[in-house]
């Protein structure tokens, strides 16, 4: 982990420096997936503020305060910085949790001699014609658009017909009587 100091407006004391160093060595356990630490002091307008940003492979973390000192504003920094590192640590562990969790339930134990129904699901599709057409017209459609299935009026009977594609390939047509 690199740490980098940056001050602006005024020099950062050294014991400052050395509790920023502490800081971090506490924290070390919970920030050991962070590669780069910028420690950013500023005074503007007699507030001190202090920001930590913290880099990592997957994100980074950021937290800033301001008040009268630069020592009370880096203390609140900190504090504040361990808060969401606790709440990061929980939400990953709890997120790996209830994936191990989900995946128990799937796999739940089955009672033999108990058949199993897989559930059924189905799905809204919009492939149909309105327009009453002949079945050559429904084949060249159904082949223009790629899909398995197509729904057209007839045009001789106005009724509903089916073109499908078939498991081995060939094309299928279904009329309801």
């Amino acid at each position: 982990m690199n740490v980098q100091y940056t001050s602006r407006h005024e020099p950062l004391a050294p014991e400052l420096r050395e509790f920023c160093q502490a800081r971090f060595k506490a924290l070390s356990k919970m920030m050991s997936f962070a590669t780069d630490v910028d420690v950013i002091t500023s005074l503007e307008r007699n507030r001190h503020k202090a920001e930590i940003h913290v880099l990592a492979k997957g994100g980074g973390l950021m937290v800033a305060e301001e008040g009268p000192d630069l020592a009370g504003s880096l203390h609140r920094a900190f504090d504040h910085l361990e808060m969401k590192l606790k709440k990061e640590r929980e939400k990953f562990r709890e997120k790996k949790r209830r994936g191990s969790r989900e995946r128990k339930e799937l796999a739940s134990p089955v009672e033999p001699g108990v058949p199993v129904e897989p559930e059924r699901r189905w799905v809204r599709s919009a492939h149909y014609s309105a327009k009453p057409m002949t079945i050559e017209e429904a084949l060249t459609q159904f082949e223009l658009k790629k899909k398995e299935v197509l729904m057209f009026r007839r045009e001789e009977t106005e009724g509903w017909a089916v073109v499908f594609r078939r498991k081995d390939g060939r094309i299928g047509l279904v009329e309801p009587e």
